[in-house]
Parts: C-alpha cells; structure tokens; sequence
C-alpha cells in the first residue's frame, strides 16, 4: 500500500474529534499550572509539559509532518531559545546588581517589595515552561522524521 504525500492524513475521526474537543481544555490548564507555579502546586516544568503534550496530541491526531509544517520549527526553536535568554537575564541582571546567580533578592531596586516573586515569575513562565514545551515538541518531531544513516538503508 503506497501513501499519497499530497492526501491528507486521517487515521480515525473519532480520534480526530476527540483531540479537537479535548486540546484546548488540556492547553488551558497547562497554561493554568504555569502561571500558578509560584503559588500552587505545579510550575514551569509541569505546565510547559502539558502544552508540548498538546501539539503531540495534534500530531497523533492529524499527522506529523502537518502538525510541524502548522507549527514550524522557528517556533519551537524560538520558544527554546526565549526560554533561555529569559533564565539567563534574570541571573545576570542579580548578578548585575551585586548578588549572585538568581538571587532574587537583588532585583528589589527595580521590581520593589516582590522582586522574588516576580523573579520566580519570570524563571518560571517565561524560561522553564517554554524551554520543556519546546524540548517536547522538539524531540517528538525529530523522532517522528526517523533516521537515516546515509547508506540508504
């Protein structure tokens, strides 16, 4: 049985439902245990996990290759790269002032009495959670594409 690369992907459209109706309530509380990762049980790596959960989901429901041609590799690459100028900043913008490494504490001049909750807000929204989402996203579509070690076989 030979594929048509130009048909669309369809293994089951109950599958297909299902993630259409269960993606955005598994993306919404995802994004919930991010934002709440200083408060609450959960955070970063939780929340982050759950939203590359979601675009893995797509791609068993709609196919792979769709989902990282809509998704697109300067996303994913993107969300890495921001997830880590974010924890990197934060640490050297403590170390800037005086501190050490993601010291907290330090950058009460410029965020006031809650610097270490903003502190932790930012490491943990904006670096954690898009570094583990896109290292999910990442490695599933690497390992979706499969190997070729270049002898042919």
């Amino acid at each position: 049985m030979s594929v048509d690369p130009d048909r669309p992907y369809t293994e089951s459209l109950i599958i297909m439902t299902a993630v259409r109706m269960v993606a955005p309530f598994v993306l919404t509380y995802g994004l919930f245990i991010t934002f709440h990762g200083a408060d609450s049980p959960g955070g970063g790596f939780q929340g982050g996990a759950l939203v590359g959960v979601v675009v893995l989901m797509l791609a068993f429901a709609f196919g792979a290759r769709p989902t990282r041609e809509w998704i697109g590799n300067d996303v994913i690459t993107g969300l890495a790269a921001g997830g880590v100028v974010v924890f990197v900043g934060v640490g050297l913008v403590a170390i800037g002032l005086g501190g050490a490494f993601l010291e907290y504490g330090r950058l009460e001049p410029l965020l006031g009495p809650d610097a270490v909750k903003w502190g932790m807000e930012a490491i943990e929204i904006g670096g954690v959670a898009a570094i583990v989402a896109s290292v999910i996203m990442g490695l599933f579509f690497l390992t979706a594409a499969g190997f070729d070690r270049g002898d042919g076989s």
